[in-house]
């Protein structure tokens, strides 16, 4: 593929715009940014405006809640202390992170919580960074008593918010009352490794994890509307977060931009929490695709970004996990069935749609979507800010993909 003459066709961008198009004029979405970057070519379309009932357009710079679409690139704090022998990948956490030493591990997934065996084997750095530490929010199974707890103790969620709503010690306090649902290294389980990792960052470099974040990552990249909230001077190019209602399709603002969740420092800086732009993100999938370098700067080790973006799970893992989400294709509008897990992204390990194996990244319930696909040297970035409750911004990062693909002309 990538000799040189590999391009974007004019039809095929109209086309995409198009579609990008359609989705703001049925006015189930207010607007979106998206970005192609194909080899040194970047193509940018901001279409509609940030609120839904009309006012400033949505531009270039709009900044945007990335909801999980922040996991692939916090991930990379990790592995910069991994490439400079600070942590090891097999290294048992507890020293670090004590409140997860001696776990018990439920003896089914909905058992009631005192009806546990012991861990056969501490947690790991891996298993935190596979996503296979043994916790996990399951979307499936809400009512089990071990979900039910999650909320009630408000690890996750206060007011439907998936993101911790306590400072991470006092975080990592409650997380430490709670079994594993799985034993270490056995099950991928969605969400509570990635924000484990942020904690395990900041306690062993003694800084808080958006300032090693800043430091090692968003600072050499040029991210500089990327952080944990979004400052004054900069408030208004933040939409609000709408939560449609699937039943009725009223836009209900989930966070409002002044004055909300993201208007001002977070007590806990989450593996779902990064504000953003197109051209930030940009920069760090382009670094990736660069094998870790950035001009001629090398932020990540090859190695380093070989392991990140390559499945990371066992064949059985990847069976379990492909298996889910084939069974919650319908809850899931049909995100999240690309096959494998690196280290805080998917990868794509079979061809189920028009994107190559290979491809890698992930999606955010906040209707945010950003994969890069080694094949074509190919980025693709759609953010909104209409979640997930509705298929709506599901179906527009779909057709944006298919749109996408058919638009290389080779």
């Amino acid at each position: 593929m990538g000799n040189g003459n590999t391009g974007l066709s004019e039809a095929g961008l109209r086309r995409l715009r198009e579609v990008l198009q359609a989705h703001v004029e049925s006015k189930k979405i207010p607007g979106l940014v998206a970005l192609v970057g194909l080899g040194e070519e970047t193509h940018v379309e901001a279409i509609g405006t940030m609120r839904h009932d009309g006012g400033a357009q949505m531009r270039r710079d709009t900044i945007f809640r990335m909801a999980s679409t922040t996991k692939p690139v916090t991930v990379a704090a990790t592995m910069v202390l991994l490439d400079e022998c600070r942590l090891r990948l097999d290294d048992p956490i507890d020293q670090w992170l004590p409140e997860l030493a001696d776990r018990r591990v439920l003896k089914r997934p909905d058992s009631p919580l005192d009806d546990t065996v012991p861990a056969r084997r501490p947690i790991t750095v891996r298993d935190l960074l596979t996503s296979t530490c043994g916790l996990g929010l399951d979307m499936t199974a809400m009512g089990s008593p071990m979900m039910s707890t999650y909320f009630e103790q408000r690890v996750y969620g206060e007011n439907g918010w998936l993101l911790p709503a306590v400072e991470p010690d006092e975080w990592m306090r409650r997380l430490g009352t709670l079994p594993l649902m799985y034993q270490p290294g056995e099950r991928w389980l969605y969400n509570v490794s990635d924000d484990v990792l942020g904690v395990l960052v900041a306690r062993v470099t003694g800084q808080s994890f958006e300032a090693f974040l800043r430091e090692r990552i968003f600072d050499p990249l040029g991210m500089k509307d990327t952080g944990f909230h979004v400052p004054a001077d900069k408030i208004d190019r933040l939409p609000p977060l709408y939560a449609p209602d699937p039943q009725t399709g009223e836009f209900l603002v989930a966070d409002e931009a002044e004055g909300g969740h993201h208007s001002r420092p977070p007590a806990f800086q989450s593996g779902g929490g990064l504000d953003s732009t197109v051209d930030d993100y940009h920069a760090y999938f382009r670094m990736l695709l660069n094998h870790g370098k950035h001009g001629t700067e090398r932020i990540l080790s090859r190695p380093a970004v070989e392991l990140m973006t390559t499945n990371r799970l066992t064949p059985e893992q990847t069976a379990a996990l492909q298996s889910w989400a084939r069974s919650v294709v319908h809850l899931s509008h049909g995100q999240g069935r690309t096959g494998g897990w690196g280290f805080g992204m998917t990868v794509r390990t079979y061809r189920g749609d028009y994107a190559p194996i290979g491809q890698f990244g992930w999606d955010g319930g906040a209707g945010t979507t950003t994969y890069a696909d080694p094949d074509n040297q190919l980025v693709g970035i759609l953010l909104t800010q209409t979640g997930m409750p509705a298929p709506d911004s599901a179906r527009a990062m779909q057709d944006f993909w298919t749109t996408l693909y058919q638009a290389i002309d080779d």
